[in-house]
């Protein structure tokens, strides 16, 4: 199995060997240091997947790593632990957007974008602050499986084999998602582009 450097981290044993000795004792405290490994980038994946909802990416993934703990027997190391817990923190928000009711949309909150003839009068912090703000509507406006798989492949830089793993479903897919994604994102940020004389 190859290591990444957050499967065989400086400050402690690989997830390996951490997994290992929660199996095999029950050991509270090697679990803890894969929560502390892991739980930044948990988090910033499902901040991503929740427009930057950060109580309720917090609760998700508090979710996810007693989901984690609970089942953590079916580890087969087929995976890296990482790619493994960005699985079940997936499918933990897939569970909370399928039980909200279809009115509580998180696209609902979305207010219009700002005049393109105003984007000239801003300084460039003001103009990336606003390019973010925009960057982050237009992820809106994804289907939650779109915008899962342009967080896995284009801000986790994960591979599409790996977000399909994590996603549990056939590359191909994977693939229809973030080509989808990517011309939705294209025309939602189309004010963006460089103007042509």
């Amino acid at each position: 199995m190859n290591s990444t450097p957050a499967e065989v981290a400086a400050d402690g044993p690989a997830d390996a060997v951490l997994v290992a000795r929660v199996l095999a004792g029950n050991d509270r405290h090697a679990f803890a240091a894969l929560v502390r490994r892991h739980q930044g980038a948990v988090r910033a994946l499902l901040r991503r997947l929740t427009h930057g909802d950060d109580a309720l990416a917090d609760d998700l993934s508090q979710e996810a790593f007693i989901q984690a703990f609970r089942k953590l027997n079916q580890f087969r190391g087929d995976a890296r632990f990482s790619t493994w817990i960005y699985r079940i923190a997936y499918n933990a928000f897939l569970m909370h957007v399928r039980a909200r009711k279809p009115e509580e949309s998180l696209d609902d909150a979305t207010p219009e974008a700002e005049d393109e003839e105003h984007r000239g009068d801003l300084q460039p912090e003001q103009t990336a602050a606003n390019l973010q703000l925009d960057l982050q509507r237009a992820l809106a406006l994804l289907s939650p499986a779109e915008r899962a798989a342009i967080v896995q492949c284009y801000y986790l830089d994960r591979s599409h084999e790996e977000a399909a793993y994590v996603m549990q479903c056939p590359l191909g897919t994977v693939k229809s998602h973030v080509s989808r994604a990517k011309q939705k994102l294209k025309g939602a940020l189309a004010v963006w582009e460089p103007r042509t004389m």
